[in-house]
């Protein structure tokens, strides 16, 4: 896409301002929108690619907050493995020639996140399955996040679906954020997306993410979660819905 530096250094300052603070207000959110508004401007690999360092330092706080890691790890350490796989399996459509058919996935993957977030559709799935669910729920979300850069689909309902604590889902997104994202980067570092300038850029971002962070956090003791949460998905569906028909045909 032929867009100025100037245009393309305005919007990722503004993205990750908005972005931050989203997650500040809800603890999730930063992948979704920045990769959502970027490729507005950009093709979903490099949005990929200027997401990956502001999401993996606010993961990986996100990890560390919380007495849950070991537990956590050793109950899902094989959808995290899974999740790896199929991004290692799947980045080779991010990372293609063809940005439309990616665009399009990041769109409709955009939508669907949307729909489960407004509909609030909950399932429930047994202690006993997650042997041999976990695995699978993970190799989808990496196929998924491979060819979007979106992180939390299936994933994110699954994590609910089996009945964690609000401080474990908390601390559970921001562990398989932060293995997605080195997954995702070492999948763009081979393709050639991942290259000085994009990493650069991305470092750059670090700053806008957490200062909307920030701010998010301030507006969440004072505003309503729930109703933000909404105009969240709300704002998610609108995105996804464009670039999904933008890329369609």
């Amino acid at each position: 896409m032929d867009v100025s530096l100037e245009i393309v250094v305005a919007m990722s300052i503004a993205t990750f301002l908005v972005a931050g603070l989203v997650k500040g207000v809800i603890g999730l959110g930063l992948p979704s929108i920045s990769i959502g508004l970027l490729a507005l401007i950009m093709t979903p690999a490099e949005a990929a690619a200027i997401m990956i360092f502001p999401t993996f330092v606010t993961n990986v706080w996100q990890m560390l907050i919380g007495p849950h890691l070991v537990a956590l790890l050793r109950r899902l350490w094989t959808l995290m493995a899974g999740s790896v796989a199929g991004i290692w399996l799947g980045g080779g459509v991010l990372t293609s020639a063809n940005s439309r058919l990616a665009a399009c996935g990041l769109g409709v993957a955009l939508v669907v996140y949307a729909v489960i977030g407004l509909t609030k559709v909950k399932f429930s799935v047994p202690r006993k399955h997650e042997v041999w669910v976990s695995p699978l729920i993970g190799l989808a979300t990496g196929l998924v996040a491979g060819g979007t850069g979106v992180f939390v689909i299936p994933a994110g309902p699954y994590y609910q679906a089996i009945g964690l604590s609000k401080d474990e889902l908390v601390q559970t997104l921001g562990l398989s954020f932060t293995i997605s994202v080195i997954a995702l980067a070492l999948i763009l570092w081979r393709d050639g997306v991942m290259h000085l300038g994009n990493a650069t850029g991305s470092a750059l971002c670090v700053l806008p993410a957490l200062a909307g962070m920030a701010v998010g956090q301030i507006i969440r003791k004072r505003a309503s979660e729930e109703t933000f949460r909404r105009y969240f998905f709300v704002g998610l569906l609108l995105l996804g819905g464009q670039q999904a028909i933008r890329n369609m045909f």
